[in-house]
């Protein structure tokens, strides 16, 4: 209420200004015309309580009319109506002022979502079309090992082969992210949900990256499981293998990952966990793993590492329902879980 006592008085000090003048230049022409002291106090009184009436008038007005304009004005920015309600010239110019920049506004922006739509819509094009060199050069490794089978003379060294073949399953797995990367920022449109076998998924992911654990001499520990959870598959198969990934890439030779499913009876939830023994997380690092782009210490000793898999898992889980945090220790390993509430479970014994 003071600012706006303040920003009323210093809009109209001018005009006040020019009456207090004209009373007071009243004042002084009566006196020299003779007229009475009494007189002179009565005529500047009614001249005062005029003025203060007429000031505490204009102002309530002016508080009126500010709050109109700013109603106005945020209606407007939220396209439900026009600026045509003006009352002054002064009014009319600010209001036009602020039109164009809204219209120059919104055609930005429509410039700016086409511009979007067009890169999205390259983007996964090139995705899409950059999968069918890779399944050529899949075709030709598979080919070159047929060779070999055949005959260990003929073609390249298998050590070659086999490093060959596992830098195209990674290709092929960054692609997968990005294609997913694309998906989500789209908006998910092909979300199911549905009961999912929590087995299938795990096996899934287990069979996918199962060349790349026996090329590294890692053990794998996973019992079956009988457990239906509510999600959508396609995603959720997503989320499994980039954790999987991650405790592959971080995980050395002769180490074990371990994936189990548990059932909180307490409260009822269900949870992934997938623990690796790898080369763990630094403390400072884990309150901010999940950011778009963080790296960490671990991603910079990498150099590859482009902090957008972890952070890819958490949108995506937040989009399904579903919990994910992250334990671990350095030198020891990480301990990776994926917690669905009790809406999005169904346990089946």
């Amino acid at each position: 209420m003071k600012g706006y006592i303040k920003q009323y008085l210093n809009r109209y000090k001018g005009c006040f200004a020019l009456v207090a003048g004209i009373i007071i230049f009243y004042i002084f022409t009566l006196y020299l015309c003779g007229v009475s002291a009494a007189d002179i106090r009565y005529f500047a009184g009614l001249e005062i309580v005029f003025l203060v009436v007429s000031a505490v008038f204009c102002g309530i007005r002016y508080w009126y009319r500010l709050r109109t304009v700013k109603r106005q004005i945020r209606d407007y920015m939220q396209g439900m109506q026009t600026l045509s309600d003006t009352e002054d010239a002064l009014e009319e110019v600010y209001m036009d002022a602020l039109e164009q920049l809204q219209n120059k506004r919104q055609e930005e922006k429509g410039a700016y979502r086409n511009q979007q739509r067009e890169m999205e819509e390259y983007y996964a094009l090139w995705v899409h079309q950059i999968k069918t060199p890779i399944s050529a050069m899949r075709l030709l490794l598979q080919r070159e090992e047929q060779k070999q089978t055949e005959d260990e003379t003929v073609g390249m060294e298998k050590s070659v082969l086999y490093d060959m073949q596992q830098e195209l399953f990674w290709i092929n797995q960054y692609i997968n992210m990005a294609l997913q990367y694309q998906r989500m920022n789209s908006g998910m449109n092909d979300l199911v949900l549905e009961m999912v076998s929590a087995d299938r998924v795990v096996r899934t992911a287990i069979r996918r990256f199962a060349p790349i654990m026996i090329r590294k001499k890692i053990a794998i520990h996973y019992e079956e499981c009988r457990e239906m959870v509510l999600s959508d598959e396609k995603w959720l198969e997503f989320v499994v293998e980039q954790i999987l990934s991650n405790a592959i890439k971080y995980s050395g030779e002769n180490h074990a990952v371990t994936i189990h499913i548990n059932r909180n009876e307490a409260d009822n939830t269900c949870e992934f966990v997938i623990s690796d023994q790898g080369i763990g997380i630094r403390k400072e690092d884990l309150p901010r793993i999940f950011e778009k782009g963080y790296t960490g210490y671990n991603g910079r000793a990498d150099k590859t590492s482009t902090g957008i898999g972890l952070y890819l898992c958490r949108e995506i889980t937040k989009k399904l329902g579903h919990g994910i945090m992250i334990t671990s220790e350095i030198g020891k390993g990480t301990d990776v879980t994926i917690v669905f509430e009790r809406n999005n479970l169904d346990v089946r014994d």
